[in-house]
């Protein structure tokens, strides 16, 4: 490889190849406005792509022969991600956020950890409440009973129960979810 080709664009999306990357022995070319430039060998079209100091990249592999179309991979891949981050924020609904404790868990810790989980379903999240058990504690497994039904109690008025309390290995988990607000 050299110096020039360190410097020219590399595909980092498997699915995407770029320039050198593209093997083929014939491949339909795009050009940068959209126009169709026919069919020719990948190293024809990554000499008109540097003609125009753009990139080469493979847009349908799976045609015969394939699509490749002449663009500015930089500014695509930009593009893509933006499309993404915008998909990702209209999504509807709070993450899942986690409370821990401990079956001997002080009085005033218990409490602020409860105010914690209240803040976080009033903010509109899913709460995890998850009780921890070692060694001897699991004989003690009423007290966590008991701990799970204050926690519910208390947090009653802002989410209700989604997964009742139940043992996983050596945890006792509940998930609370907030109350639904008239009108939604």
């Amino acid at each position: 490889m050299s110096i020039r080709d360190k410097n020219r664009p590399q595909s980092t999306n498997k699915k995407m190849r770029v320039n050198q990357d593209i093997r083929e022995r014939e491949i339909r070319v795009i050009g940068p406005e959209g126009e169709q430039l026919g069919i020719m060998s990948p190293l024809d079209a990554i000499k008109k792509s540097e003609d125009h100091g753009l990139d080469l990249v493979e847009v349908a592999p799976g045609a015969k022969p394939p699509v490749c179309r002449i663009m500015d991979f930089g500014k695509y891949k930009y593009e893509l991600s933006r499309k993404e981050r915008s998909l990702k924020s209209s999504q509807k609904g709070g993450h899942l956020k986690e409370v821990k404790f401990r079956p001997y868990t002080g009085e005033h810790d218990l409490e602020f950890k409860i105010k914690h989980a209240k803040d976080f379903l009033e903010a509109r999240n899913k709460v995890k409440i998850t009780l921890m058990f070692r060694g001897r504690e699991m004989a003690y497994k009423q007290k966590g009973w008991d701990i799970m039904a204050q926690v519910q109690k208390q947090l009653e008025e802002v989410g209700q129960a989604e997964y009742a309390p139940k043992f996983e290995g050596r945890n006792m988990i509940m998930v609370l979810a907030p109350k639904s607000i008239k009108g939604e």
